[in-house]
Parts: C-alpha cells; sequence; structure tokens
C-alpha cells in the first residue's frame, strides 16, 4: 500500500505544497547564477587592476561557482518532473548529480589555484591597486552572505539536495574571500607579495576539503545510503504506536532528491479482514507523514507468524527498534 504526501499545512515551513517547494528552488538558483555572473566581473576587474593571484584564486572559484549555478539551476528542474513511464520514483536524483559535477568542478578550481598560489610562493610579483581588490572582496562577501541567506530560506521550504551543495559551496567561499581580503591587504600595504600567495594557498585547500564535503554527500545520496538511525527509531516508533502492528522487519529507507523514500512489513492478526488490515496501514502511513510530510511510503502487511521469505530481496537486517 502506497501514500504520498497530504496537503501542505500553511504553518509548516517543512510542508509546503511541492509546486511552492519548486517554485523556491527555481528562484534561489536563479538567484545564484546572477549572483555569480556579477562576482566574476568585479572579480576580473579587480584581477586586471591589481594583478593578485588571491584575487585570481577567487576568480577561478567564482567562475567555477557559475558552471556549478547553472548545473543546479537545470537540475533542480529536471529533479521536479514528475514521475514517468522511464522514472517511476521521480527525477530527484538529479540533483545528487548536479551535486556530484559540483564537487569535480570544486576540485579542479583547488588545484588550479594551488598550482598558480606555489608558483607565486617561489616567484612573488607585487599586488598593485590595493584599494580596488579590497572593495571588490567586500562587496563579494557582502553579495556571498545575501545569496547564502537566500539559499538558507529556501533550503528550509524545500530541503534541496542541490541547493544544499550550492549553499555549502557559496559558505565556503565566505571564508575563502575573508583569507583572500587579507592576502590583497598582506601584498598591496604591507609590502608582502608572498602572504597573497599563501593566502591563495588557504583557497585551495580550502575547497578541496569542501569538494571532498560534497562528493560524499553526492555518493551517499547515488548508492541509496540509508536514512539516519534517529530517522528509522522515528519512522519504526510511529508505525508501532498502533498496539494491533506487532512487528516492522524489512524496513528501507532512502532519499530521491528532497523525497523520503520508505518500505516495510508489518505483522498484522492474520484473522483481520482485508478492510481492516488496509486500515490499519492507512493509519501508520499518516502518522509517519505526520513526522515527514513529503515521504513515498509502502507498506506491506503480513500475518503475524506467517511472512513469506523473499530469496531475492536484500538481506534482512533484523527486527526494527521500536
Amino acid at each position: 500500500m502506497t501514500s504520498s504526501a497530504p496537503p501542505a499545512a500553511p504553518d509548516d515551513p517543512h510542508a509546503d505544497a511541492p509546486e511552492d517547494v519548486h517554485a523556491a528552488t527555481r528562484a534561489v538558483t536563479r538567484l545564484s547564477v546572477g549572483v555569480a555572473v556579477v562576482l566574476i566581473a568585479l572579480k576580473a576587474f579587480a584581477l586586471g587592476a591589481s594583478g593578485s593571484v588571491s584575487v585570481l584564486a577567487s576568480l577561478a572559484d567564482s567562475a567555477l561557482d557559475l558552471v556549478a549555478s547553472l548545473g543546479v539551476f537545470f537540475a533542480v528542474r529536471w529533479a521536479a518532473a514528475p514521475a514517468d513511464e522511464d522514472h517511476r520514483y521521480g527525477h530527484g536524483k538529479g540533483e545528487a548529480l548536479a551535486a556530484l559535477v559540483q564537487a569535480g568542478l570544486v576540485f579542479a578550481s583547488a588545484l588550479f589555484v594551488g598550482w598558480e598560489a606555489v608558483q607565486r610562493i617561489f616567484d612573488p610579483r607585487p599586488v598593485t591597486s590595493g584599494y580596488w581588490a579590497v572593495v571588490v572582496i567586500l562587496i563579494s562577501i557582502a553579495l556571498t552572505g545575501w545569496l547564502v541567506w537566500m539559499q538558507g530560506r529556501a533550503i528550509r521550504r524545500s530541503n534541496s539536495m542541490a541547493v544544499k551543495a550550492d549553499r555549502s559551496h557559496y559558505t565556503a567561499d565566505l571564508a575563502a574571500n575573508a583569507v583572500v581580503l587579507i592576502g590583497v591587504i598582506s601584498g598591496a600595504f604591507l609590502a608582502a607579495p608572498g602572504l597573497d600567495a599563501a593566502a591563495g594557498l588557504i583557497v585551495s585547500v580550502w575547497l578541496f576539503w569542501g569538494a571532498l564535503t560534497l562528493l560524499g554527500t553526492a555518493a551517499d545520496h547515488l548508492v541509496d545510503k540509508a536514512l539516519p538511525e534517529a530517522d528509522r527509531i522515528a519512522i519504526t516508533t510511529a508505525v508501532l504506536a498502533d498496539p494491533r502492528i506487532s512487528g516492522v522487519h524489512q524496513l528501507r529507507t532512502r532519499m530521491a532528491g528532497s523525497a523520503m523514500m520508505i518500505q516495510m512489513h508489518v505483522d498484522l492478526d492474520p484473522a483481520l479482514t482485508l478492510e481492516a488490515a488496509h486500515a490499519i496501514v492507512v493509519g501508520a502511513e499518516n502518522r509517519i507523514l505526520a513526522v515527514y510530510p513529503r515521504a513515498d511510503i509502502l507498506i506491506h502487511p503480513d500475518p503475524r507468524g506467517r511472512a513469506e521469505t523473499h530469496p531475492t530481496a536484500i538481506a534482512d537486517p533484523g527486527p526494527e527498534p521500536g
């Protein structure tokens, strides 16, 4: 028996109607692309004026931000497409693919910036027009901070993995821009261009670490990693709240975009009529939906003590905690 989310409660930000959720993600991805374009233009100007390797590092990062944001822009639209004959579970994993591409782009950016920074450490070059560079980086910090705040609002409504990946990248950019600011000031006003190159190297390491995080998150999603133990316990507890359900087994969970896929078998009195068993299962589905409003649920009722074996199924790890 299957179920999908009931109509959203207007005061619950996690239970918005799907149309509102998709509208929020589409809007914030448009904003992300626009901010990336503006940042590239500003940093290109600052690089031409200053020659700072820190600004170069930040410009390279922003260029890849644009590519990544464009990927997210298209991914959230594809992921929002309804299920069809070839994609019965929907297109939610498109968001994980976008996050995977982002991770690869960030890795490339980290390698490029790191290589340039190491070269400049051994061959320092003066930083000129530091005032322009400082102004541009301060504007970049302000714009990026505003974008991260807007993305946070969209994530609270949609729980979009692609937007989360984009936000984590731009959050790292905030710290990276602070390091770039230090590097520019050191190179332009403290006559220490080596510090500017060192700042670029720090940005490179930061980007590499962020790429590893994105890669792990996307990989977990694509290989159908189970939900955390706390979520599985919450699901089982909700189901077993009805004393007529005496057990839960073969609980399987995974994410498909922002939708949670839940499957399980439950033990019921074998003397129940089909109608009575159906009512019990529907009640269990509704209790789960009260906790996870956008869950897609499949519950198979088994007669207590007579559950059939499933030789083609993945091995059952045993009864779920209640």
